[in-house]
């Protein structure tokens, strides 16, 4: 009961602190800076979310080749009924869209001459029951860790969201702010979902350790590949909106925090699996300690960097397809900056898996060895009272 009520009090006080930790560092990433987190509010241009009530024609440019589609709508905030148009050109696949249809839910802007134009489709439902779906099978299955997991995710999200890139935009170190974010993130999550304990506490020294390498390696190849950060349309833009960005930074962020969820799983796992081993077999010197570790990470290296290969490919699958299509030969697309940024995040985050395994192996066999007499002592106690 002692332990519980502990347990609880660690988790209040991690939630309490990751409540302060995101109220503060969200004013002092945006401190001296007119940020907001969702643009300007005095925008001339507003979404307004609305529903087709009725397609009234349907009218052909043969100049151009667009369809000019005009309905009627009813915005959703005030039931107002008013004329909209959309424009669908299956020949430009910037414009083409899916036609619109009665009982769609669409996005509207109001342009200068009071027309009201079609914009996009609402798709956040959709997403929502996707995932409502996730939340309900985390909690079926997960019960009290899956809330623990719901928790942690939401702090993450916002730790990433309204702190970290607040702070990019706003111009502050992005090295020393992606840091904090990783440093927090790891905290808050092992505390949150595992309770403070020696697993957790081991899990955090090689999760920090992984990223700590994975940074390292990323500040040494951002020297050595020679590169400015302009990849692609998105990060020249970024440079024209804010010149002072520093792009090298924004790579680190990138790869040290893709890094630190693989490198987390990794070394909860390593930390638990010998946890347990020690509980069940009692006898174990460090080096054997450390030999299991060895062998348990073994089999979970190839799953592990293959995950992580398998993700930034499946992310950049359109670059990929785009770069092959528009280079003669493998060893240009390979020395492209975007291909060689997939890469480098792959490799980068499958190294600091790598380094991790031992790592966490060798500090688990050394303390797990020093608390384990007096684990197996309490535990041959609780059985004898028992019987």
């Amino acid at each position: 009961m002692e332990d519980k009520a502990f347990q609880r009090l660690v988790y209040i006080i991690v939630v309490v602190l990751s409540i302060v930790f995101i109220y503060v560092g969200h004013k002092m990433a945006v401190s001296g800076t007119d940020y907001k987190l969702l643009g300007n509010e005095e925008s001339d241009i507003t979404n307004v979310e609305a529903e087709i009530l009725a397609i009234r024609e349907v009218k052909h440019n043969e100049q151009t080749g667009d369809r000019e589609v005009y309905f009627s709508a009813a915005i959703k905030k005030t039931g107002e009924e008013v004329i909209g148009v959309q424009i669908v050109n299956e020949n430009d696949p910037t414009v083409a869209v899916k036609e619109a249809e009665v009982g769609d839910k669409i996005l509207m802007d109001c342009s200068i001459d009071n027309q009201w134009q079609f914009t996009n489709y609402v798709r956040t439902t959709t997403v929502l029951w996707l995932a409502a779906v996730f939340v309900a099978l985390l909690l079926f299955f997960g019960r009290g860790k899956g809330v623990n997991t719901l928790v942690s995710l939401l702090f993450t999200c916002l730790a990433v969201f309204t702190v970290l890139v607040p702070a990019v935009i706003a111009g502050k170190n992005i090295y020393v702010w992606a840091i904090i974010i990783c440093v927090y993130t790891i905290l808050m999550t092992l505390l949150i979902v595992n309770g403070l304990n020696i697993k957790s506490v081991m899990a955090i020294t090689g999760c920090t350790g992984g990223v700590l390498i994975a940074g390292i390696i990323t500040v040494i190849m951002n020297k050595l590949l020679n590169w400015n950060g302009l990849m692609d349309a998105d990060t020249q833009r970024l440079i024209l909106e804010l010149p002072d960005i520093d792009l090298l930074g924004i790579i680190f962020a990138s790869v040290t925090i893709g890094a630190m969820g693989a490198v987390m799983d990794v070394a909860m796992s390593m930390s638990s699996s010998l946890h347990e081993l020690k509980s069940k077999v009692g006898k174990m010197s460090p080096a054997e300690l450390y030999k299991s570790g060895m062998v348990i990470g073994r089999d979970m290296m190839g799953t592990m960097a293959n995950t992580l290969v398998l993700a930034y490919i499946g992310s950049a699958m359109a670059t990929t397809v785009l770069q092959i299509l528009y280079n003669s030969s493998v060893f240009e697309l390979l020395n492209k900056e975007k291909i060689i940024m997939e890469i480098m995040q792959a490799l980068v985050g499958s190294l600091g898996i790598l380094l991790t395994i031992p790592f966490t192996a060798f500090i688990c066999g050394i303390w797990y060895q020093k608390v384990g007499i007096s684990k197996r002592k309490k535990h041959r106690e609780t059985h004898d009272a028992v019987s």
